[in-house]
């Protein structure tokens, strides 16, 4: 994996865009590609922003909007004097309609909740006058009136009929007035009950709540104009003068039941009298129609002349008892009733007659307004139907031919793009059907543009499929690459295990070593072109033999720190990945990190799986660089074809999006880099058992630590011998073979059993060993498949007789120069032994050849202090 690396100063900008690429079928997944126009610099110094001049501002923009105006100006002229009718018969109608509403919903239960309290004040004054239980109970029930008749006057506690915002406001505020001032009789009520009631109190107590009810009937009467409003007065006037009765009639039967008149109550009386007197005379000179007749009718009727004499008799008795029977109880009671019976048909008929002359005037103010509303309305119906008859079928036309443009611009192209790109095929025609031959010029322009649609997705079939033939010819080569590698592998196993001189197999060592890494390569070609690389693991695998055989595809192997890893194996299924994924992280920490530095790889459990950390010690990452990378890793499938450079970046995040695998890239405490790759949980099996000598407990184990291996065979077993063995002698299990599409590659040559023995390398620089997988058998990426249990014929170093038998699933180690003289001066005394070799080698059997030579000049190194290009 190639990562450029770039110091805090200087920092590479992220690419921009992500444009597709289409695919064959028989190439995989698809690869998005980075194909597009990358967006132009921004000018360092902007040219400054024009000012705009007014007259475009009154142009029409659009078609439609043109259309609009040519049409519209006289439709709004008309309009305009159609509004002006309207709106003035709209005003006169919203009076009527509102004088209506508050007389339906305020003065109607207003008038009622007004007779419920005289009424109840009547009773109460009886009560405290000659208290007893048949008066407590008919105050009871008269209280019980009133209350039912204010409560018509609310909607619910906080709210009244007033409040639906049709009622004028001062209303609505008179009315929360009165309906308070019937809820603070509540005191007045209970102190009537309790015997301990004040007469003239309680008396003024009613009165107010009396006042309030008339100050909502004044509101209301302010809302007329003209003669309604002079017949508003008058029903107020003789309303009032009602109530002044009432009040007489309170004092006098009170004070009859009393026995006593007192003074303050006496003025009272006397005050009422001659209010009611001059309320009638200023009502009676207004009356008109049957009202005035009425009146006329009660002036001279002996009822009200008793009234008026019975009156002037009780204010010219002194105070006291002469006052309260002055007049006796039979003479008052019929010349009240007589004179309040009148005086409410005085109101009912002046208020019928009033409501009579209402609502001719409405009528014929409809009737002229509505005839003017009407006409308009027909004026204004036909000159829209013109307009519209003439505008419409341009304005549609336009629409629809903008509409779908837009339509093929933002979706059905698009659509059909993303669709080429995932492989698919579409049928052209089907989606850019060609419509009938267009008779005018916008039909002309619709046609053009369906033509262009279909030449569009036509360029982008032939670009999808020649991306995928593309694609394809790469994962042909590629794979085809892998058959010889394969057999490249196995040839240069025949030839290490002829060889006998140190020179030689130094160089058969490094060339096994670039071979594998090749073979790499080729399998980062096939998972960049969307297709699996072809090999599989059948059975868990360690993940120290994972992490090792990883580290043993990169070139500068011997810098690589392996820390004690806890147990843990990989399912079989993704060793493969899992090899290749730390290969390309532990190459990319090793070449941009100067060649004294060690690169260090450890790992635990976490919660979520298992965390390795890839530490080098390199220039590191700027942040931009390191988002950026970040970026590409969590984005699997933008493939940036501008930058190659950065290829192994595209490998990783294929590769751990496939198992769903998070890699982290950040900045390490030395200064140079830190991958962090999580394995999920799904990925990992419980440890397999130890096999081999354990790690130095407490310290690190270095990717080069000694370890007894086996070494896989190239070609099956020896001719003749026995069937391969695994570990501690058990068939091990035979791996899955994914289909490639390449056939399966040759196995080459087989060195015969009972050659010459090795000899293990001298303590002290044992570089890690890479194992090369038998062609065409799916074992892990690179050379790790030695390392990793699978069907092979074993032919070891001599184990030491203390070691434990399954060491083998360790990777060997590769002996240095001197100690491969000394192997071969071993190996010529040692005498040879024919036969089959077991997964346990006996002393005398063939090991495995040494790895790739580890003398100066063999790796490509970053000098100290210089950026890694």
């Amino acid at each position: 994996m190639h990562t450029p690396r770039t110091t805090q100063d200087g920092e590479s900008p992220p690419p921009q865009g992500r444009p597709g690429r289409g695919r064959r079928a028989h190439a995989g997944a698809p690869a998005v590609e980075h194909t597009g126009h990358r967006p132009s610099p921004v000018p360092a110094d902007p040219e400054p922003p024009r000012r705009r001049s007014r007259r475009p501002l009154l142009r029409a923009r659009t078609v439609r909007a043109k259309v609009i105006c040519l049409l519209m100006v006289p439709v709004l002229s008309l309009l305009a004097l159609w509004g002006f009718a309207t709106v003035t018969t709209a005003q006169d109608m919203s009076e009527l309609r509102l004088l209506r509403h508050v007389d339906a919903q305020v003065s109607t239960p207003l008038a009622g909740a007004l007779a419920a309290l005289q009424a109840e004040r009547l009773a109460a004054l009886r009560q405290i006058a000659a208290p007893d239980a048949e008066r407590a109970a008919a105050l009871r029930t008269a209280a019980a009136r009133t209350d039912t008749t204010v409560r018509a006057l609310r909607l619910d506690e906080g709210h009244t009929v007033a409040a639906g915002g049709e009622v004028p406001g001062e209303i609505g505020d008179r009315l929360t007035a009165f309906i308070r001032a019937v809820a603070a009789l509540d005191g007045s009520r209970k102190a009537v009950a309790g015997g301990k009631a004040d007469a003239e109190a309680v008396y003024a107590a009613y009165n107010t709540a009396v006042e309030s009810a008339f100050t909502v009937v004044g509101a209301t009467a302010a809302l007329r104009d003209g003669a309604s409003a002079s017949d508003a007065r008058v029903l107020l006037e003789l309303d009032r003068a009602g109530e002044m009765l009432a009040r007489e009639d309170a004092l006098v039967t009170s004070a009859r039941l009393a026995g006593d008149f007192p003074a303050g109550r006496l003025r009272l009386f006397t005050g009422a009298a001659a209010t009611r007197t001059a309320l009638l005379d200023a009502a009676a000179a207004d009356l008109r129609g049957p009202g005035r007749a009425a009146w006329r009718e009660l002036a001279g009727r002996a009822g009200y002349r008793d009234l008026r004499t019975a009156e002037d008799r009780i204010g010219a008795a002194p105070a006291g008892r002469r006052a309260a029977s002055a007049v006796s109880a039979a003479a008052w009671e019929e010349a009240h009733r007589t004179v309040a019976v009148a005086l409410r048909d005085i109101v009912t008929s002046a208020r019928r007659d009033a409501a009579s002359r209402d609502a001719p005037a409405g009528g014929g103010m409809l009737t002229a307004a509505g005839a003017a509303v009407a006409l308009g309305l027909v004026a204004v119906v036909a000159s829209l139907v013109i307009s519209v008859r003439i505008g419409r079928g341009l304005v549609v036309e336009l629409v629809t031919l903008r509409n779908g443009a837009l339509d093929i611009a933002r979706r059905k192209l698009p659509h059909a793009m993303a669709r080429l790109r995932t492989g698919e095929r579409i049928d052209i025609h089907a989606e850019a059907p060609a419509g009938p031959p267009a008779e005018d010029e916008i039909g002309q322009v619709g046609e053009a543009l369906g033509t262009v649609h279909r030449a569009a997705l036509d360029a982008a079939a032939e670009r999808a499929e020649l991306a995928g033939g593309i694609s394809g010819v790469f994962v042909n080569l590629a794979r085809r690459s892998q058959t010889l590698v394969h057999r490249q592998l196995a040839l240069l196993d025949a030839m290490e295990r002829r060889a006998d001189d140190p020179g030689e197999l130094g160089d058969l060592f490094r060339l096994d070593h670039l071979t594998t890494r090749m073979r790499r390569h080729a399998e980062s070609l096939i998972i960049l072109s969307g297709a699996a690389p072809g090999r599989a693991w059948s059975t868990p695998v360690p993940l120290t033999s994972v992490v090792r055989a990883a580290v043993s595809e990169i070139e500068d192997y011997a810098r690589v720190e392996l820390r004690t890893l806890p147990e843990a194996s990989v399912t079989g299924a993704a060793v493969a990945d899992v090899t290749h994924l730390l290969a390309e992280l532990v190459e990319n920490a090793a070449q941009f990190s100067p060649p004294h530095t060690k690169v260090r790889i450890t790992g635990e459990p976490v919660g979520n799986g298992y965390a390795l950390e890839v530490e080098d010690r390199g220039l590191g990452m700027g942040k931009d660089a390191l988002a950026e990378a970040n970026r590409k890793l969590e984005e699997s499938e933008a493939l940036d074809l501008f930058d190659s450079d950065r290829l192994g970046l595209f490998v990783v995040s294929r590769l751990a999006s496939r198992h769903g695998i998070r890699v982290r890239l950040g900045t390490s405490p030395y200064g140079g880099s830190t991958a962090v790759v999580l394995l999920p949980t799904a990925l990992l099996q419980p440890a397999l058992p130890a096999a081999g000598h354990p790690a130095p407990a407490g310290g690190p184990a270095p990717a080069d630590a000694p370890a007894a291996g086996e070494r896989a065979s190239t070609a099956g077993t020896a001719p003749g011998g026995p069937a391969p063995h695994g570990p501690a002698g058990r068939p091990p299990a035979a791996p899955v073979r994914l289909p490639t599409g390449a056939g399966r590659a040759p196995t080459g040559p087989r060195a015969a059993p009972g050659g010459p023995s090795g000899t293990p390398a001298p303590a002290g620089r044992a570089p890690a060993v890479s194992e090369r997988a038998p062609a065409g058998t799916g074992h892990p990426a690179g050379a790790a498949d030695r390392s990793l249990p699978g069907p092979r014929a074993v032919t070891g170093l001599p184990r030491h007789p203390d070691a434990p038998a399954g060491a083998g699933r360790h990777l060997p180690r590769r002996p240095t120069a001197s100690g491969r003289r000394t192997a071969l001066r071993r190996r010529a005394r040692a005498p040879r032994r024919t036969g089959p070799r077991s997964g346990s080698p006996s002393p005398g059997a063939r090991g495995p050849v040494p790895g790739p030579w580890t003398g100066t000049g063999a790796r490509r190194r970053t000098g100290p202090g210089r950026s890694p290009q």
